[in-house]
């Protein structure tokens, strides 16, 4: 009988075998069919050259359609800029981590050798959990985060080619024909999949995945299914905002930050007649008071429908509030904890986000509803 620490080791040092059968394509190469822009601007992610190809702004992630559980999944990358930054991740959730523009997930890191290296991360193929996940680190490691055993990916502007193997919440990363570092223990198990956009010019080709049969995983292992958010921010410009001149000077796109520093109100384009609306927001300094910066009116009003002051709101930190309206109501969340309800007029209402006279930052505002 082996020991473990020698099945370990032996597996750290395995090239892997002869491909699998019954891979099916993640990527038609003509089009995104399968794949979500959760939080970017078109431009982001588009097709080139059969390819998919990001140019790294704004922050944020294209992810399938659908969950997964238990596969291996085969890519290749290559970045096209020296120190370019971005990653895989596996078994994500559908939408930002409050204050974020990553998902939850475990990360399977994508930099190019001019990134740098440190004694807490590698160009190698780290693999951690981000935003709420959970992983134990197979091989070397620092806290949660399980660093190569060899470093074998090349750089900008050769091929990578990555082997994600996922099955029963242990996950296993090869890196050019090798398997380098891993994770088990991994919360979720199952959930989406998702290519990171985070500031690198990175190309993607030969996506494919074989699907494992299932360890039937209960709800909370299990990512929330996906409903159909739309980002009303794209990272790079205020598209879908009412942008008269007293406002694009002081509302800014700040990557996957907007920001303001003055009072003022931006309105967007659409309509809230019944849906909902979520976005987060950090106040950059103390505000007089602390009341969520959404605000709605209705059409041919003077008069401003703001959220009442919430104490519990951080004012270090990230909050994130949500209204769904139904009918003359609207229930209010905040940080996921139910605020109670608004009372509102009849008829479609204009919405914006509303920035103190010391200013405010907001990320992820979701719209899903009547358009």
């Amino acid at each position: 009988m082996r020991s473990p620490a020698f099945v370990l080791a032996l597996w750290i040092v395995l090239p892997i075998a002869a491909a699998e059968t019954g891979f099916t394509p993640l990527f038609n190469g003509r089009d995104l069919s399968g794949w979500v822009n959760v939080n970017c601007a078109p431009e982001t992610f588009t097709v080139r050259d059969g390819m998919i190809h990001c140019d790294g702004i704004p922050t944020g992630a294209l992810r399938t359609e659908r969950q997964y559980e238990n596969f291996i999944l085969e890519l290749e990358w290559r970045h096209l800029k020296p120190g370019g930054n971005a990653g895989v991740f596996i078994w994500s959730g559908p939408l930002p981590a409050i204050g974020q523009p990553f998902l939850r997930a475990i990360e399977v890191q994508v930099l190019d050798h001019g990134y740098g290296q440190s004694d807490w991360f590698t160009t190698h193929g780290d693999i951690f959990p981000i935003h709420g996940s959970r992983m134990k680190p197979i091989g070397p490691s620092r806290g949660d985060r399980s660093f190569p055993s060899a470093h074998l990916s090349k750089g900008t502007p050769e091929w990578n080619k990555y082997r994600i193997e996922a099955r029963n919440g242990v996950l296993h990363l090869a890196v050019n024909g090798t398997v380098v570092s891993g994770g088990t223990d991994c919360s979720w198990r199952k959930g989406y999949i998702a290519l990171e956009s985070e500031g690198g010019i990175v190309d993607w080709r030969n996506l494919r995945i074989l699907e494992l049969p299932s360890t039937q995983p209960t709800a909370a292992d299990s990512a929330p299914d996906a409903e159909p958010w739309t980002s009303l921010y794209d990272g790079r410009s205020l598209r879908g905002w009412e942008t008269p001149e007293n406002v694009v000077g002081i509302w800014k796109p700040s990557d996957w930050v907007l920001r303001a520093r003055t009072a003022a109100i931006l309105w967007h384009t659409t309509r809230l007649d019944s849906g909902r609306i979520f976005l987060d927001w950090k106040w950059p300094a103390k505000p007089d008071a602390p009341v969520p910066p959404l605000v709605l009116q209705a059409p041919g009003s003077d008069t401003l429908i703001t959220l009442p002051p919430q104490p519990a709101a951080r004012l270090d930190g990230w909050n994130r509030i949500e209204l769904q309206r139904t009918g003359n109501t609207a229930q209010l969340l905040l940080n996921n904890q139910s605020i109670g309800s608004l009372p509102l007029p009849s008829g479609p209402l204009r919405f914006g986000i509303q920035s103190p006279a010391s200013g405010i930052d907001i990320s992820s505002p979701f719209y899903i509803g009547d358009r």
